[in-house]
């Protein structure tokens, strides 16, 4: 299976998850889906027939909540069954709504953000200290990136020059119910990858090549590498595109979930197969007054008057 039919059947089996679940986060699924798909399809050293070995790649969705990217990547390569995506954040499943250890080919727990980049920093050093050829690959959100945790563990492995670190912020600019500009500026964000000394090289995330290259990419083998992976929050579904509505909300049933399903049929891979809907979805009934294209964030209905008092002055 190539990386580009990977990444469309992880948006595929996304929407079908929260449509059924009623789960949060396919936005944060459709921008990742691209960088779960590279990995996944030949530069992590991993399958469920080395999912044990000690010389195996690690991996850490640090940001948790894109856990159903990771669920879809791991059933699509074997590691489980993909009938059991279907259960996904429903009571007793073990494919939580946060990316859950319990599941074959998961290497942690993740959904409190800010941990990730440090636990994988100690796998790291651990393999190192134990000379073990393995790599690990930690996903962060930009809006991660507000945690000090973060760059605590960014100083620890620069520190202990943590070559066989890999480090991919998924900088799609929103975070919770904004833009992260709005929320806490991240200013230069490779500027400050690189003054905590790592290897830096920021790319279109959301651009197979791109990735390819830059994790294939040599660098001071005496540093650990961040890949600043620009990416489109909701990519590859035209309405959930840049729209914060959607890190939160579900495809519901009838326009919603029928837009979604045919806009992806639109962009389906040659030697893909649609498990859910094989056919597609007819021709979406989109209601006239259907508000599908505004901007969703808390910072688009903010206005600087809402503290004035009853005589007109300010606050």
């Amino acid at each position: 299976m190539t990386s580009e039919q990977l990444a469309w059947k992880i948006r595929r089996h996304g929407v079908e998850m929260t449509h059924l679940s009623g789960g949060s986060h396919i936005g944060a699924i459709l921008s990742v889906a691209d960088i779960i798909a590279v990995l996944y399809s030949g530069v992590m050293n991993v399958s469920p027939e080395t999912a044990e070995s000690p010389e195996r790649d690690r991996f850490i969705l640090s940001k948790g909540h894109a856990g159903a990217a990771v669920y879809a990547a791991l059933a699509e390569n074997g590691f489980f069954d993909v009938g059991e995506l279907v259960t996904h954040y429903q009571n007793g499943s073990r494919l939580s709504g946060h990316v859950s250890h319990y599941v074959p080919g998961v290497d942690l727990s993740t959904g409190s953000l800010g941990h990730g980049l440090s636990v994988g920093a100690g796998m790291a050093y651990a393999g190192l200290k134990d000379n073990k050829s393995y790599n690990v690959y930690v996903v962060l959100g930009d809006g991660e990136c507000d945690e000090g945790s973060v760059w605590e563990a960014a100083m620890f492995a620069s520190h202990y020059g943590l070559s066989n670190l890999t480090a991919i912020v998924d900088y799609n600019k929103m975070q919770s119910m904004d833009f992260c500009e709005k929320t806490i500026s991240l200013g230069t964000l490779a500027a400050k990858w690189e003054a905590f000394g790592w290897n830096t090289v920021e790319i279109n995330g959301n651009n197979h090549g791109e990735l390819k290259k830059a994790f294939s990419k040599r660098f001071d083998n005496s540093k650990p590498k961040v890949i600043i992976a620009n990416t489109v929050k909701g990519f590859g579904i035209k309405f959930m595109e840049n729209d914060i509505l959607w890190h939160y909300r579900f495809p519901h049933d009838g326009w919603e979930y029928d837009l979604a399903v045919s806009e992806l049929h639109k962009s389906k891979p040659d030697g893909v197969e649609d498990i859910y809907t094989p056919n597609g979805v007819g021709e979406p009934v989109v209601p006239e007054n259907a508000d599908i294209y505004n901007d969703h964030t808390t910072s688009a209905t903010w206005k600087p008057t809402w503290r004035e008092n009853s005589e007109g002055g300010k606050e």
